[in-house]
């Protein structure tokens, strides 16, 4: 049997889609350490990237039906012209309003309202225009796969990893090359590419020959939704998973709140954590076939479980150096040994989301009511921004107020830790991922019961 090729607006709705991840991904790993030597202490930082993380996840609820209503392509322009604003305005206060980024990340908030302004407001239109982008390119895919949706996700999930690939290594050749503030002119560029791709070479997926139809979706208002919202959320097996597997999400958040701080604040004085973070998107362009193969017939339950398991013991790597005391000695003359498990960390975090995050979308497909499977499956981003929102501020709290309990500055101004409240820490980090794991299996075993 012969395949019709993927339409021209599958390939350029995933060139978009490698433009928008380069462009978070050029940021990504560096908002907590950015925000932190602007002045805003140690809290801020990690509440507003928890709070950017939740808008992206949750938001796609609401912007998704108003992409249906406008079109995709309408809904794209405006969303990647409120990303170059965002990005825009994370940068203004170096660039434009004299403010000066500390050498390390202050403890107490400095900030002036010249800075703190424009970095809220950018933050607040990089998580709009995100949860446009996300519905919209996922639809277009969905709407174009002519016959070959394994193959179509296929080729989109891997354009996302490209994508971070992409952002992480410019970004590091530019900020190495100029200063840390110009890592949000990289996310601009990338955002303004993906701009020009909307406005010059994509089309709405209904615009194309062979589109076939399928049956019309019913037009949801504001109030519907939000109707929707309590009836999905009232189902008890439903709102208790979103609990249980919230766990995971909230160590997945940790990449970009406790390992930077980490690294920046007690490992190394300039570190690559654009650099070191690649490890996640490598290791899922590298096994995610392996995995998907050697593992794909496992119960989704099972997988996740196992998935959140890794994810718990990813934290636990980091222990080694802080029993050891040995967490700035060169590794083979390459890098600092916590620096090295730190990649191990992401690289761990990486086979977690291999087994857990696309099983989620099939053991929620299989947990909704008969007939409601595309409703309950529209709230399946629900944990992410659950974990994202919690594990920003509780993720500061871990580090601060446990691993820095009785730490000393060195001369060079990184913080020598205690061993033992270094370990307890991580040890918290990996028990809530076990308490995860153990949580989710009771929660099938009650589901199996009734």
């Amino acid at each position: 049997m012969t395949h019709q090729p993927f339409p021209r607006s599958f390939w350029t709705a995933n060139t978009t889609e490698l433009f928008e991840r380069g462009a978070y991904y050029s940021v990504a790993s560096f908002i907590v350490i950015y925000l932190g030597q602007l002045g805003l202490g140690d809290y801020w930082p990690s509440t507003l990237n928890g709070f950017l993380w939740s808008i992206v996840y949750f938001l796609p609820i609401l912007s998704g039906t108003i992409a249906d209503q406008v079109g995709f392509r309408r809904a794209l322009v405006a969303a990647f012209l409120l990303l170059c604003s965002g990005y825009f305005l994370m940068g203004v206060p170096v660039w434009f309003g004299g403010q000066t980024l500390s050498p390390s990340v202050g403890s107490e908030v400095t900030a002036t309202a010249a800075a703190v302004v424009p970095v809220v407001l950018g933050m607040l239109l990089i998580g709009l225009g995100g949860s446009v982008v996300k519905p919209c390119i996922s639809g277009t895919v969905q709407k174009t796969h002519r016959g070959r949706a394994t193959l179509a996700f296929a080729i989109f999930y891997m354009v996302i990893n490209i994508g971070s690939l992409f952002g992480r290594g410019v970004s590091f050749y530019v900020r190495t090359h100029s200063m840390l503030a110009n890592i949000f002119a990289v996310g601009t560029g990338c955002a303004a590419m993906a701009l020009l791709v909307v406005l010059f070479a994509y089309r709405d997926p209904e615009s194309e020959a062979g589109y076939v139809a399928g049956p019309p979706k019913p037009k949801r208002s504001i109030p519907r939704i939000l109707a929707d919202m309590v009836l999905v959320l009232r189902n008890p097996r439903f709102s208790l998973f979103l609990l249980v597997s919230s766990g995971f999400w909230f160590l997945y958040s940790q990449v970009y709140n406790v390992l930077p701080l980490y690294l920046k604040k007690v490992v190394e004085t300039d570190p690559a954590v654009d650099i070191y973070t690649m490890a996640n998107p490598l290791v899922i362009v590298c096994f995610q076939l392996l995995v998907t193969h050697l593992f794909g017939k496992m119960r989704p339950i099972r997988s996740i479980v196992v998935g959140t398991v890794i994810i718990g013991l990813s934290m636990a790597v980091n222990i080694i150096p802080a029993l050891a005391g040995s967490v700035r000695t060169p590794f083979l003359d390459l890098l600092p040994v916590g620096a090295s498990l730190i990649v191990l960390s992401v690289a761990l975090v990486a086979f977690g989301e291999l087994f857990t995050s696309a099983r989620m979308f099939e053991y929620i497909g299989a947990l909704a009511p008969k007939g409601q499977e595309g409703l309950f499956l529209g709230y399946a981003n629900l944990p992410t921004a659950i974990g994202a929102l919690i594990g920003g501020p509780a993720g500061a709290a871990i580090f601060n107020e446990v691993m820095c309990t009785g730490a000393t500055k060195r001369p060079d101004g990184l913080l020598e830790l205690d061993p033992t409240w270094n370990s307890a820490g991580w040890l918290i980090l990996m028990t809530i991922g076990l308490l995860s794991a153990l949580s989710m299996w009771l929660y099938n075993r009650w589901i199996e019961a009734r």
